[in-house]
């Protein structure tokens, strides 16, 4: 057999079944030859089967597995060993032997949610904001640690810069704070350049390149670039973050296509080098120049915002400044700064720029008090929080509000309440230009301090007050009252439950399911109702635990701590939910008299489908019975089986 003749896919599979089955496989990643795997188990592994398969040039079975497949085909035969398991590149794949019961039904409903959601046409905007999450989420450790070391830089800064605290003592601390915190934040756009290209499917290194693009280094001071658009001197870091995350995407995109067209054997050497052509280039030439031009357009604006004065721009100011620092277009306002300070001592637009950051601040505690339960979210909140109000906005920003959309804007609201108290108090500047938050109170002068601190509450109060009511998104609020329906749920204990026709229909045991994943009792054990009308009633007394996005299955949770699947119809998971009207939601307690559902079986049955109604114990390592107590033709809500556990 040739070399070439396998396909991808083929290829694929042929190397997960000589590494022992997926199952045996932890991860899968690549680098410029070869195929690494993580392995689970070495002795399953099938070293001769490997080095025989076409395209394989060779195999090294050490810590880790690694395929040599050569440059060019390595990364495309890794994506696709990926894409088989489910999961990216490097990313821990999860196979379905390893769970049952609870983590079954859990699993499964996760599975039919992810194959539900992609059926859905997912809006642009929601889009970027989950992509942005994924890019963002990672370097939240990083983000806390820098700018906690950051925060407290600054307010030592501060107190020197405002005399409090002797330079010759305390200096050496500022330096050193300022080399920890660079370390993350003047690279950041290289940073966001590698986890963009993971999210995006482009290569990581090329990613970060594109970041590392912005900062310009290697441009000549006395010969710069100039913007295409105003004909004046490129800036470093136009076009910020979103900018960066742009240019990656379209990366990922040249490089997709670069490689299906580029022949293998010269792929390594012509696609990195025509993607970084064409990518730095429209960067460089459009993408920066573009935001140039729009922060030179807002120079105007701010200016007109600022001559009308009071609280009017406080607010504005105050709100907009988040998504300028974004787009990159807030290092426009530094020469403003400067001249404030020159001609009056201090500047009064900073105070009202610091605010967009303490609206993040209240927009995150409301997003912990009403999200509680998402675990992951306000272990950031926590990291974020102190950082946040230390004026270090970037883990707050990135990693909490703006991944979830609403409390972004809600935030953006609470910094525009904070900017139109300072800006209606008047009279309240900075001496210096210096990190905003509470670092920047000892800047304040004139004594005015009282009244930044006061635009710091409204801002907090603003953002949380406006979060709360208008800013949580509604998915996240349906994950929360499952959680809570979960944890109000009883605790388990040992006893026994009723369990009920769910229909009026005969009755019978799983065993006699035309289905042999139900028979063979996969799923668990329990029973079956062949119904007769389409009125469905809860079987049990428990919480619903979880609803299938295609309405056909439902779980429970019953008072002993059983989990119950009621599963409605055969194969009825192709129908996508026509044939079923819910008559109860994700936390709703049941009693057998609740109506669970009216259900069209003549719609199910048109389709070829089994009508009939499965009543499942998940975790049967947990229960027993003695059998059903009833079979053949009973009415809905009679009991027909019960249940024990130890």
């Amino acid at each position: 057999m040739a070399k070439n003749e396998l396909t991808l896919e083929q290829l694929a599979q042929e190397i997960y079944q000589g590494a022992g089955g997926m199952a045996n496989v932890e991860s899968v990643n690549h680098c410029m030859t070869r195929v690494r795997m993580s392995i689970k188990d070495h002795d399953r592994v099938d070293k001769a089967y490997l080095q025989k398969i076409p395209g394989v040039l060779g195999v090294v079975d050490d810590e880790q597995l690694q395929v040599i497949i050569g440059p060019g085909k390595v990364n495309k035969v890794a994506k696709e060993m990926a894409a088989k398991a489910g999961v990216g590149l490097g990313e821990t794949i999860v196979t379905g032997s390893a769970v049952g019961g609870k983590d079954a039904l859990n699993a499964k409903a996760a599975e039919m949610k992810a194959a539900q959601k992609a059926k859905q046409k997912q809006s642009p905007l929601k889009a970027l904001l989950k992509d942005i999450s994924n890019i963002f989420v990672p370097m939240i450790p990083a983000f806390v640690g820098a700018g906690l070391v950051a925060g407290i830089g600054s307010i030592i800064a501060n107190n020197i810069t405002a005399g409090n605290l002797d330079a010759a003592t305390w200096q050496q601390f500022v330096d050193l704070s300022n080399i920890l915190k660079n370390g993350m934040f003047s690279f950041l756009v290289i940073y966001t350049g590698v986890n963009a290209a993971q999210v995006f499917g482009a290569t990581p290194t090329l990613g970060g390149v594109i970041g590392g693009v912005v900062t310009l280094t290697g441009m000549r001071p006395d010969a710069p670039l100039t913007n295409l658009f105003t004909g004046q001197p490129l800036a470093a870091q136009q076009g910020g973050i979103l900018g960066v995350i742009f240019a990656v995407w379209l990366l990922a995109q040249i490089e997709k296509r670069l490689h299906d067209v580029v022949p293998e054997a010269v792929d390594i050497i012509v696609t990195p080098t025509l993607c970084l052509l064409a990518v730095g280039l429209a960067e460089i030439f459009f993408i920066m120049p573009l935001a140039g031009f729009i922060s030179n357009a807002l120079v105007g604006s701010i200016n007109w915002v600022l001559g009308v004065g009071g609280a009017f721009a406080g607010f504005v100011l105050g709100a907009s400044f988040l998504p300028m620092v974004m787009f990159g277009l807030h290092q426009i306002l530094t020469p403003i700064h400067a001249q404030m300070i020159e001609a009056t001592g201090s500047t009064q637009l900073l105070p009202i720029l610091a605010m967009a950051g303490a609206g993040q601040v209240g927009a995150a505690l409301a997003l912990w008090i009403r999200l509680r339960k998402n675990k992951e979210l306000t272990e950031m909140i926590k990291g974020a929080l102190p950082v946040g109000i230390l004026g270090i906005g970037e883990p707050l920003i990135y990693g909490v509000t703006l991944p979830l959309g609403r409390p972004f804007i809600t935030a953006c609201i609470g910094g525009g309440i904070g900017g139109a108290i300072i800006g209606g108090l008047g009279n309240v500047g900075a001496t210096a230009i210096g990190p905003s938050g509470v670092a920047l109170i000892p800047l304040i002068g004139g004594g005015q301090w009282w009244g930044y601190v006061l635009g710091l509450l409204g801002a907090y109060a603003g953002g949380f007050a406006a979060t709360f009511a208008f800013g949580i998104p509604k998915e996240s609020l349906k994950e929360e009252t499952r959680a809570e329906a979960q944890e109000i749920a009883p605790v388990p204990a040992s006893g026994t439950a009723a369990f009920h026709s769910v229909a009026n229909g005969i009755v019978k045991p799983v065993t006699e399911c035309s289905d042999r994943v139900f028979a063979d009792k996969m799923m668990g054990d329990g029973y079956l109702v062949i119904p007769e009308d389409g009125r469905i009633y809860a079987p049990v007394s428990g919480v619903v635990s979880t609803i299938f996005p295609t309405k056909h299955a439902i779980g429970i949770t019953t008072a002993n701590g059983l989990e119950v699947l009621l599963h409605m119809g055969l194969n009825t998971v192709e129908l996508e939910g026509e044939p079923f009207d819910l008559q109860v939601a994700e936390g709703d307690k049941l009693t057998p008299d609740t109506l669970i559902a009216k259900v069209d079986l003549d719609l199910i049955r048109s389709k070829g489908k089994a009508t009939d109604m499965l009543v499942l114990v998940t975790n049967m390592e947990n229960a027993k019975h003695s059998g059903l107590n009833r079979s053949g033709r009973h009415d809905a809500k009679q009991p027909v089986m019960v249940f024990e556990t130890e």
